[in-house]
């Protein structure tokens, strides 16, 4: 008789989204056993309460992470992503990172074998995910953890599987510059997203021209510093928002002089207001 893998043998609590910790330190050990399940993918659901921040860790496995409920960042060295409600993240096996939540958080997360995943899925990707995305994700992760690859369900991690490498990429992310001239700007903008030196004030302050932060800016991260600013701005709006910040006050807090200014930035990039965002979410 086949011995019982560990966390069939002891099982948790199970809801329609799959195995699911309640905190974030009963996450981290069930993360830990289930990557050492011998499937190509292992899931679990994961709640953070309040403000949370992890140490900086990676895995041997691939993770795609769905965000259901509040928005979590996460910051590698290829820079920084942003989780809202409906929208994934793929993040390749070895690669470090660290999360960061605002206010009550909840996702979804799937470990993938390294070479589950097809070609092109070497770098970290951001996504808003399909409907049938969440509805394949979801069937999976009530599956049992040591599911049969050669029936039904390990047909379904098929599909899963596929769904989230044809995703297009989202703009939901900033690069971090890897030239240590510019590490000073981006730490500020990137601890306070309402930092509103210009670009002369920031010349001044690292003895860099503007020429050459400007220079420096499209080189490191294929936009321009403004550009760059704004989508920070974005990102952190986005985490405000989805902790239950008020739209006057987030528009503040990440620089902007009115709400009637952020609301217009905010459709210009997302194509709707922060309102029926927040409503679609």
């Amino acid at each position: 008789m086949r011995k019982p893998f560990p966390l069939e043998a002891e099982r948790r609590e199970t809801t329609p989204q799959g195995r699911r910790a309640a905190d974030p330190r009963a996450a981290r050990a069930l993360s830990a056993t289930l990557q050492a399940v011998p499937r190509r993918v292992s899931g679990m659901g994961a709640f953070y309460p309040d403000t949370s921040t992890s140490t900086r860790h990676a895995h041997a496995r691939g993770q795609f992470i769905l965000g259901i409920a509040g928005v979590t960042a996460m910051l590698t060295d290829e820079g920084c992503f942003v989780v809202p409600p409906d929208h994934g993240l793929w993040i390749p096996p070895g690669v470090t990172h660290q999360s960061r939540s605002w206010a009550d958080v909840e996702v979804q997360t799937l470990y993938v074998e390294a070479d589950a995943m097809p070609d092109g899925h070497g770098a970290c990707r951001p996504m808003r995910t399909t409907p049938l995305l969440r509805a394949l994700l979801a069937e999976v992760l009530a599956m049992p953890v040591l599911y049969d690859e050669h029936g039904r369900e390990g047909r379904l991690v098929d599909l899963l599987l596929a769904e989230i490498g044809r995703m297009p990429a989202s703009s939901l992310h900033v690069v971090v510059p890897r030239d240590d001239r510019l590490g000073r700007i981006c730490e500020s903008v990137l601890s306070r997203a309402g930092e509103t030196r210009t670009l002369d004030e920031w010349a001044a302050l690292t003895g860099l021209s503007r020429r050459t932060i400007t220079r420096l800016f499209r080189r490191e991260t294929g936009m321009s510093f403004a550009a760059w600013q704004q989508r920070v701005r974005l990102m952190e709006a986005l985490a405000r928002l989805g902790g239950g910040a008020s739209v006057t006050s987030v528009a503040l807090d990440v620089g902007y002089d009115s709400p009637s200014a952020f609301t217009a930035m905010f459709k210009r990039v997302l194509g709707t207001c922060p309102r029926a965002y927040l409503d679609w979410t």
